[in-house]
């Protein structure tokens, strides 16, 4: 890892959780009332104390708006932030190597393939599918995707009972150009409302946000989070190099499998909802290791925070800047993380 990521002044760690937890605050009210159809800050408090009962009386339009659409929607952005944020702070520590990211293993491709294939051969292939799943067909495929592609590149990378890091990358890499080109051939052979469904699992979109899809991605998430805490000494050791890490007692295979399967339940969570957003999993932890250094102990919770944030407000600007039309997450996020990107690595570039 290059020393530019190891700041001259770090925060303590609880000030940074402090402060990024206040971020994301100030991002979740900000968002909460941006939209086609505004809402102002006081009046979220009010629609936050005084939900709407289910009676005979009717809501009015602001709790409809507010609890219908736009909770639903807040909590899957945070929920993709965190689990995008997690997952590259983890890969970033397994890899050893600053450029690693959730795409990087094959997660979001697979995802994508596996929905563009329900969408345009799903009902001929397997007709039982729809009637067994019903509206959970898309989400269920795209997840199982999700988890394939990380299992393929994991077995491709086993050699001899060890998983070879460098082997892991091309296995991902090939993972991700056999997508494309798939990507690419069923976009080919898909019908006009086919297509317009498949756009959504490229650009990404937080607008299949609903209750109790939420709760299930948010439940994986926090579940990958809670695990992923549990490796933070193991990932400090494993920067030192696996050698050093073993004498240190750290069981490394077991450490880079849990990792790998983390990163695999949190982002095939979100993307079988979202589709593909990209470069938050690169941002977020270098954010976060500039401002505190290296250690996992405040990277990991730390960059799932800084995620979340960042699709906020990616999320908050995409429903605002051409409303009432939506311009699609995973380009905006791209968008601001690549001057972002660029930006971090001007101001370390002198320590590289």
């Amino acid at each position: 890892m290059t020393d530019w990521t190891h700041p001259a002044r770090r925060l303590p760690r609880p000030l940074l959780l402090a402060g990024l937890a206040l971020l994301t605050l100030l991002a979740l009210v900000a968002a909460a009332g941006s939209g086609a159809y505004a809402i102002a800050p006081g009046r979220l408090w009010q629609l936050l104390v005084q939900p709407p009962v289910p009676s005979a009386t009717t809501p009015e339009a602001d709790q409809l708006v507010f609890w219908t659409l736009r909770a639903p929607r807040l909590l899957l952005a945070v929920c993709t932030g965190a689990a995008l944020g997690l997952a590259g702070a983890l890969l970033q520590g397994v890899f050893r190597n600053p450029l690693a990211d959730p795409g990087l293993v094959g997660v979001s491709s697979g995802a994508a393939l596996a929905a563009a294939l329900a969408i345009v051969a799903g009902e001929a292939w397997w007709p039982a599918l729809p009637r067994l799943l019903g509206s959970w067909t898309l989400v269920v495929c795209a997840f199982g995707g999700a988890l394939l592609a990380t299992a393929l590149v994991y077995a491709v990378a086993q050699v001899r009972g060890a998983t070879r890091l460098t082997v892991m990358l091309l296995a991902g890499v090939a993972i991700n150009a056999l997508a494309g080109a798939l990507l690419g051939w069923i976009s080919q052979v898909a019908t006009d409302a086919q297509l317009r469904a498949l756009q959504f699992w490229l650009l990404g979109s937080l607008g299949g946000a609903r209750w109790s899809a939420v709760a299930g991605v948010g439940a994986l998430v926090l579940l990958a989070l809670l695990a992923a805490l549990r490796l933070a000494r193991p990932l400090d050791a494993l920067a030192l190099g696996e050698a050093q890490a073993h004498a240190m007692g750290v069981a490394v295979e077991r450490v880079k499998r849990q990792a790998v399967l983390c990163v695999a339940l949190a982002v095939g969570a979100v993307t079988a909802l979202t589709g593909i957003v990209g470069f938050v999993g690169l941002v977020a932890p270098h954010g976060v290791r500039l401002l505190a250094g290296p250690g996992h102990r405040g990277l990991l919770p730390g960059s799932a925070l800084l995620g979340a944030a960042l699709v906020l407000v990616a999320d908050a600007f995409a429903r605002t800047a051409a409303a009432p039309a939506e311009l699609p997450l995973g380009v905006l996020t791209a968008a601001i993380g690549a001057p972002f990107f660029l930006l971090l690595l001007m101001r370390g570039r002198e320590h590289a």
